[in-house]
């Protein structure tokens, strides 16, 4: 990877964008440093089937206690893929999200909607052959945050995709087709570029559902090129 690639000013907003109001204190005012990564770093560890549990990539099931957690359930699937579209197998991939009602099972949360008993709201699982990765879950819901006074983050779900070293992780999160909070969120219009905020929404995929239980959507992760995903923490742009 070559570390001096400018990031693409085309999709990627600037490191402080005032519309976001936490970017102007998060944000770096000073050129950045590239540090070397170490052998460590870009050598492992190498992620197996081994390392994932039966339930990992069920979150309806994996953290219920005294039943199901409640909420539209849905199925996210679709595949991890290079700049070239070839599939990418052996990818970890991680997921997390808020609950059916927009609340997060974090102390720092604070949002007024309830914690659900059964819903731990993370998981992971690894891309086969053909790259693909699927999970079932409930979907998210929407949720108010302290930014100009009355915004709120339409329903998402966060990714993090490793590489084979903990310092090759990518972090992104993908919203879903439909959702009018989508055109209103500052946080993706931050994002100049309209087609890079479409490639980060999935899409209903009714071929996908089981009928009278579970719709689903569909949703690729692009790893580089012209069609990459937009990442949250890919310093190097596209």
């Amino acid at each position: 990877m070559n570390e001096l690639i400018p990031r693409d000013r085309d999709q990627h907003p600037p490191a402080v964008t005032p519309i976001y109001k936490t970017s102007v204190l998060r944000g770096p005012h000073r050129p950045l440093i590239s540090l070397q990564n170490s052998l460590s770093e870009v050598t492992g560890p190498v992620f197996g089937h081994n390392d994932i549990g039966p339930l990992d990539n069920d979150l309806i099931l994996n953290y219920a206690k005294t039943g199901q957690p409640i909420g539209e359930r849905i199925i996210m699937h679709g595949r991890v893929l290079d700049g070239s579209g070839r599939p990418v197998p052996g990818v970890l991939v991680e997921f997390w999200q808020a609950n059916a009602g927009g609340r997060y099972r974090h102390r720092n949360d604070t949002y007024v909607a309830p914690i659900d008993p059964n819903f731990g709201g993370c998981g992971r699982t690894i891309t086969d052959a053909e790259g693909r990765y699927a999970f079932r879950t409930v979907k998210p819901g929407p949720y108010p945050y302290r930014n100009r006074g009355n915004d709120w983050r339409p329903a998402h779900i966060h990714f993090s995709v490793f590489g084979t070293g903990f310092a090759q992780r990518l972090i992104t999160q993908n919203y879903f087709e439909g959702d009018p909070l989508i055109a209103r969120d500052s946080i993706l219009g931050t994002i100049p570029d309209p087609a890079a905020r479409e490639r980060l929404v999935a899409r209903l995929d009714l071929d996908a559902a089981v009928p009278l239980d579970t719709l689903a959507y569909r949703w690729d992760i692009v790893l580089r090129g012209s069609r990459s995903t937009l990442f949250e923490n890919k310093l190097e742009g596209n």
